[in-house]
C-alpha cells in the first residue's frame, strides 16, 4: 500500500468540515462506550481529529496511519492540546504490535485507499488477531453508487478563497476503482497562491462482500448500516458503514 496522502496533509482538514465526527463518536459509544471498551485503535488516523474527539470520551487511543505528514499535523495538533496519544506510521495491511484491543476503526473511508483485495483482506485479518474476544471493528467504505456515479459525474471545483482546486476523476482499472486527480492553489503568507498536484486512488467493494470475508476470518456479528442511520443500505446510498464482533 502506497502513500497517497503528500502535500494534501496540508490542505485536509479544511476539505473535511463537512464530516460529522461527532456522529462517529456516537456510533463507536453505543455499541462499545469507553467504560468497557477502553483501548481502542484509530487506524488511518490522518491528522488526528477523530483521535483527539475519542480521548476526550474517555477511550486510551492509539492511531496508525501510513502517511507521514499526517501523523506530523497530529502530531502538532495532540501536543498543543496537551494531549498524549501514541502514533505509528503504518500501512493498515501490515498492522503488527498491538494486541487485546477492545476497538478498533478505519475510519472516513479509509481502506478504500488499499487498491488490492488480498491486501484489503489481510489488513481485517491482522485487525480481527489485534482484538480481543468480544472487541470490536468500525469502518466505513464508499458505496458502489459513490464510486460508480458520483465521482464519475466530475469534474468538481472548490474555493474558498485561501484554498481553490480542481478535482478530475477517472475510471480505474478495477470494477468500482476510481483515480482522483487534484490541483490545489492554496495561498501563502506572501498572499500569492501556491500550485500542487497529487494523484489518489480509491476502490470499493459490494457491502456483502466485506460482509463475507468478515464472517470467513471469524467475526461473530456483523451489522451494516448506511450514511449515518441505523437504516440497512440501499441502492442510491452514498457512505456504508460496517461493525464486526470478534
Amino acid at each position: 500500500m502506497t502513500n497517497s496522502y503528500h502535500r494534501f496533509a496540508e490542505v485536509y482538514d479544511e476539505l473535511m468540515t463537512d464530516i460529522p465526527y461527532d456522529e462517529y463518536v456516537q456510533w463507536v459509544q453505543s455499541h462499545a462506550p469507553a467504560t468497557g471498551f477502553p483501548k481502542l485503535l484509530d487506524i488511518g488516523c490522518g491528522t488526528g481529529t477523530l483521535a483527539f474527539m475519542l480521548h476526550q470520551a474517555g477511550y486510551d487511543v492509539s492511531g496508525i496511519d501510513l502517511s507521514e505528514e499526517m501523523l506530523a499535523i497530529a502530531s502538532s495538533r495532540l501536543g498543543a492540546a496537551g494531549v498524549s496519544i501514541p502514533l505509528y506510521a503504518m500501512s493498515m495491511d501490515e498492522l503488527d504490535g498491538f494486541d487485546n484491543l477492545d476497538v478498533a476503526i478505519i475510519p472516513i473511508d479509509s481502506i478504500n485507499y488499499v487498491k488490492e483485495e488480498a491486501n484489503v483482506v489481510e489488513t481485517l485479518k491482522r485487525i480481527y488477531g489485534s482484538l480481543r474476544n468480544g472487541g470490536q471493528l468500525f469502518f466505513d467504505v464508499h458505496s458502489l453508487f459513490k464510486m460508480d456515479e458520483i465521482f464519475l459525474d466530475g469534474p468538481f471545483t472548490y474555493d474558498d478563497g485561501e484554498i481553490t482546486y480542481v478535482w478530475h476523476t477517472e475510471q480505474g482499472e478495477f470494477e468500482h476503482s476510481v483515480y482522483h486527480q487534484m490541483t490545489f492553489f492554496v495561498q501563502t503568507a506572501n498572499g500569492l497562491f501556491e500550485r500542487f498536484d497529487e494523484e489518489h486512488f480509491q476502490r470499493t467493494f459490494v457491502y456483502t462482500q466485506f460482509e463475507k470475508w468478515l464472517k470467513e476470518i471469524g467475526f461473530s456479528q456483523v451489522e451494516i448500516t448506511a450514511d449515518w442511520t441505523t437504516e440497512a443500505p440501499s441502492e442510491e446510498n452514498e457512505r456504508i458503514f460496517i461493525r464486526a464482533v470478534k
